[in-house]
């Protein structure tokens, strides 16, 4: 089976989260920066999960360069991970309306993780269909910044309820971490 489909629904399913989250961002009512300080949480949360969406964007895209085809596993996988990001706009306003408070940050966190755990699945998936052996599954290796990134949404989940902002800074690491090249994938394809 052909992967172009998968590849363009995919693409359009995450343009809408973009969109959408960009839409929750409301023009403030007022011509100072007072008005904009109360738009800070919003905004800030906005742009952490822009970055998380383009990351897996960015990797979804490497991903589906290196596979060959795809099966019903591959396409239930990815749907698995579509659902997850398509909830990242409601966590992120929630997130960000109410301030960074503990539950919508801790919220925030789970829907991360659940993120991490599908793509990771949607890779496992991928590897048992090219085999063990193939140069993809050699590109993903150990996949030491995703058990990183699991390990550190691990952490973030409960602390949310001591120190959220602490949860904040460890959502940046992440994205911090995916946001240096990973040239592995860029490999495989060539």
């Amino acid at each position: 089976m052909g992967k172009g489909r998968l590849e363009a629904f995919s693409d359009g399913v995450i343009a809408i989260i973009i969109t959408i989250m960009v839409l929750e961002l409301k023009v403030p009512h007022g011509v100072d920066f007072d008005a904009l300080k109360e738009l800070g949480p919003v905004f800030l949360s906005y742009i952490l999960s822009f970055i998380f969406v383009g990351i897996y964007w960015n990797n979804h895209h490497h991903t589906f360069h290196a596979v060959k085809q795809v099966s019903a596993g591959i396409l239930w996988s990815n749907l698995n991970l579509l659902f997850w990001l398509s909830l990242l706009p409601f966590t992120t306003g929630w997130m960000g309306e109410n301030h960074f408070a503990s539950l919508p940050v801790a919220t925030y966190g789970v829907n991360l993780l659940f993120c991490a755990i599908a793509y990771t699945i949607l890779l496992r998936v991928i590897i048992a269909i090219q085999g063990k052996d193939s140069a993809f599954a050699k590109a993903v290796g150990s996949d030491r910044k995703g058990i990183a990134s699991l390990l550190c949404y691990l952490a973030a989940i409960p602390l949310a309820f001591y120190y959220p902002i602490a949860s904040g800074i460890l959502f940046a690491v992440v994205s911090l971490i995916w946001l240096v090249p990973d040239r592995r994938m860029e490999k495989a394809i060539s």
